[in-house]
């Protein structure tokens, strides 16, 4: 099957971009992982130090792989969630879990293949497995990872989604993203919590979306008044990238949020019960924190504690 037909049936799909890179050892980003590991600069993300081989040798996770196809969704919302008088979901969480979005789409695109090349083998990530989809990204011609650690478009800014399809098929590779942040530091100085302290690392304990969705860990008191009215994900490092002056709006109708969702304000999720988080956010990444830590992060927010 031709990488032509792949590419225009990714764009039937919804996907915003589809690349292609050899896979091979990602040697060049061995020092780093090691230092990372060994370091434990992974605070309390144990499944980063699972399974490091195969985060650097992707073929241990597909005997005989040959090819990294990747792909980037967009899910800029035409119309975002008030700021005023209002607390802050990231934007990624607007609408249902990415996961299975992507992972539906992506299996599509498998059985496609299949229709083309007959039987092969495949595995499908979604921001799951070992597999350094970030690292993928780049090398797929998708972008580069910045600064701020996310992967940044030229074109297309960086608020999208990555998934990855690992398979033994072998196709021409593409160029590899290059780096285009320059001297710009915008993310680095924007960042409340000098989470980016280092550019191109992430320092996670201090991290605003770390912070505000991993429910084994407190938020410290120090960095509870950092949170700037964020209680769940932070798109701050985004919002302030030159890449992302003009967004362009998706019409995905499962990342959109929800007319009951767009008319919360303080007050509503300060008296929040049980029950209408349950019904706001069922199929929405944010249900993963469940509605105490939801809370938590809502009353930290306002000052009255929780963490």
């Amino acid at each position: 099957m031709e990488k032509s037909a792949i590419i225009q049936k990714s764009l039937a799909l919804g996907f915003s971009q589809c690349g292609f890179a050899r896979c091979e050892p990602l040697e060049e980003l061995r020092p780093f992982y090691h230092d990372f590991v060994t370091g434990k600069r992974f605070a309390t993300l144990q499944y980063l130090e699972r399974y490091a081989a195969e985060r650097i040798h992707p073929e241990l996770l597909l005997p005989g792989a040959k090819t990294v196809i990747g792909v980037t969704m967009n899910y800029v919302p035409a119309n975002l969630i008030p700021g005023e008088d209002n607390f802050v979901i990231s934007r990624y969480a607007y609408g249902q879990d990415y996961h299975t979005i992507i992972r539906s789409r992506l299996e599509k695109l498998v059985e496609f293949m299949q229709g083309g090349s007959g039987e092969f083998g495949a595995r499908i990530f979604v921001d799951s497995g070992p597999m350094l989809e970030k690292a993928w990204a780049q090398r797929c011609g998708l972008g580069w990872q910045g600064k701020n650690t996310l992967v940044i478009h030229q074109q297309n800014g960086s608020f999208f989604f990555v998934g990855m399809i690992l398979t033994d098929l072998e196709f021409e590779p593409d160029p590899p993203g290059k780096d285009h942040c320059g001297d710009c530091e915008k993310c680095v100085k924007a960042c409340p919590a000098g989470a980016l302290e280092t550019p191109y690392q992430l320092n996670i304990p201090r991290c605003i979306s770390y912070l505000t969705i991993e429910k084994k860990i407190e938020i410290p008191d120090e960095l509870k008044e950092k949170l700037n009215d964020r209680i769940y994900g932070c798109d701050i490092c985004q919002e302030v990238c030159p890449y992302n002056r003009h967004p362009q709006p998706h019409d995905l109708q499962e990342f959109l949020p929800s007319a009951e969702l767009l008319k919360m304000r303080k007050a509503d999720w300060l008296s929040l019960t049980e029950a209408e988080f349950t019904r706001l956010f069922t199929g929405s990444p944010v249900a993963r924190v469940g509605y105490q830590r939801f809370m938590k992060n809502i009353n930290a927010c306002n000052g009255q504690g929780g963490g």
